[in-house]
């Protein structure tokens, strides 16, 4: 595997290969606020007919990413230091994440999130932190 690189920080949410591969859209990144949606096909699915929790716990650890980048104008990356998920309802249809940075420092962004469903209920919530890096370039 390489690296993702690009020219403009902000496009490199879309040009991740996972992040594609699983359908997420960015819709919002600034602030250190961030909100991902999903509209999710077949195979994210699991045995009870709900999007997997795997998804699920992906789009919390990715939102709260892009708020955390989003802090810094998109100047670092990070990557997850730890992430503590409570799933609270099974995720059907489309999804929304939202996630914030709660308190940083130079180093660490700490964070929180939750996945909604299309009718606003809850899914799942986390909080988790975040190391900021260098991007790769």
């Amino acid at each position: 595997m390489k690296p993702v690189i690009s020219d403009d920080p902000q496009a490199i949410f879309a040009k991740t290969p996972f992040t594609r591969l699983i359908g997420m859209q960015r819709d919002y990144s600034e602030g250190g606020k961030a909100q991902i949606s999903l509209d999710p096909h077949a195979d994210l699915g699991n045995v009870i007919g709900a999007v997997h929790g795997g998804v699920v716990v992906t789009l919390l650890d990715v939102v709260m990413a892009s708020a955390a980048v989003s802090r810094v104008d998109f100047q670092k990356t990070v990557v997850t230091l730890n992430l503590d998920t409570c799933f609270l309802a099974p995720g059907r249809g489309p999804l929304t994440a939202q996630g914030e940075v709660v308190t940083h420092d130079d180093d660490v962004a700490w964070c929180q999130a939750k996945v909604s469903d299309a009718q606003g209920q809850l899914v799942a919530k986390a909080h988790g932190s975040f190391r900021y890096l260098p991007r790769p370039q």
